[in-house]
């Protein structure tokens, strides 16, 4: 565990997270990426790109196909073919692509709020119009709420359901049960289903990632998986995703937008890193990851219990990424992120980037070394408390 103990100065190396955070002195808790080196494989296989010297443009191999299929067959019991992937430069440009396809302006993409703040953008920049399902937040975690998720999806302007499994910034990691019922729903109301699954790695104890195409047959035939080892392995920057789809003539419609889109060109880093992640060397590096972001978590639970208790912590299955009620403060959370910045020097997101059910919530990105996460706790008690 020492290596995600390290602490890495990331100023001055163009990060975003770090480097447009608001000065030197703020701790950046707020873009989602993590603050530890890579898997040792994943380093070991750039470096070996880097000696070669000539970085033109990239052909991706078969191999690359390969070890997607394993990795999902053994380690999530998901078939795949090698017909049914699409590559391209990341999980945004993935769902932006699906939407273009599938979806025409003015029609509606269905999501379960609050959520991921880049699917708004990936939907209004299409031309389509969100149709916003809240979740309903219940005993400190989140639950679907089917009536009101059917209600939407009878609408015969939904088109599309994007769903997030695991979810940002819930940290609900969906069961089986939950999926079907939202695929029965989705399939008698005929609306394609798009599952990021960025985050399906990063799990914490007791729960278990289902891929949705997984659940059924039926589930399958109705969903289109976007999916990275981007944030589990932090190599975002390397611009590498994957669609995955049965369905033929999603794909060839797909491969158009992606065209259009001008995102159907990945880097041979990105193709490098995907394969040495997707290994053994890099499943045994991801345990290490969950175990230390659950130790994490659970400093920060008792921090909160013990310095701000008057402020409940949802529960966290999956993601590292932790959303925090701040409603007992009487503040709104753009507020309460304003004053984060300027007195305690603490970098957060406010709630409401995440739909209108954000308001009264923070999230906090956890995935950097735990001295470090702790000054910042402790830099934010004087501001969150009553």
């Amino acid at each position: 565990m020492e290596q995600f103990d390290l602490l890495i100065d990331r100023h001055g190396t163009n990060a975003y997270k770090w480097d447009h955070a608001g000065g030197k002195d703020v701790i950046a808790m707020w873009v989602a990426d993590m603050d530890f080196r890579t898997a040792p494989c994943v380093i070991e296989a750039l470096r070996r790109r880097v000696e070669h010297g000539v970085f033109g443009y990239v052909s991706v191999p078969e191999s690359y196909y390969d070890s997607v299929i394993n990795w999902f067959g053994l380690k999530h019991h998901w078939h795949i073919e090698r017909e049914w992937i699409q590559y391209t430069s990341g999980v945004v440009p993935a769902i932006s692509a699906v939407i273009k396809a599938l979806v025409r302006p003015e029609e509606k993409v269905l999501v379960m709020t609050p959520v991921y703040n880049c699917f708004f953008s990936s939907i209004r920049n299409n031309g389509c119009v969100t149709s916003e399902s809240p979740l309903v937040y219940v005993d400190g975690t989140y639950k679907i709420d089917y009536d009101d998720l059917e209600r939407r999806a009878s609408d015969p302007a939904t088109k599309v359901l994007l769903m997030c499994n695991p979810h940002n910034p819930a940290g609900r990691v969906w069961s089986a049960t939950e999926l079907e019922q939202v695929g029965q729903i989705c399939r008698k109301h005929h609306v394609i289903i798009i599952s990021d699954e960025i985050h399906c790695e990063l799990v914490m104890p007791g729960n278990q990632f289902t891929p949705m195409a997984s659940v059924s047959p039926e589930m399958q035939d109705g969903v289109i998986t976007c999916n990275s080892p981007s944030k589990s392995f932090n190599t975002a920057g390397l611009q590498i995703a994957n669609i995955i789809t049965n369905n033929a003539r999603w794909r060839e419609a797909i491969d158009h937008a992606i065209n259009v889109n001008e995102v159907c060109d990945v880097n041979p880093f990105g193709v490098e890193a995907v394969q040495a992640a997707y290994s053994a060397e890099g499943e045994q590096w991801l345990g290490e990851l969950n175990q230390y972001l659950w130790g994490n978590y659970e400093t920060l639970t008792h921090f909160f219990a013990k310095n701000l208790a008057h402020l409940p912590v949802t529960r966290l299955e999956g993601t590292y990424l932790v959303w925090v009620d701040i409603s007992a403060l009487g503040v709104s959370s753009d507020e309460i992120t304003r004053r984060l910045l300027e007195s305690a020097r603490v970098a957060v997101n406010a709630g409401t980037m995440y739909g209108a059910a954000g308001e009264g919530f923070i999230r906090l990105n956890i995935a950097m070394p735990r001295a470090r996460m702790i000054e910042a706790l402790q830099r934010m008690v004087p501001v969150l408390s009553l």
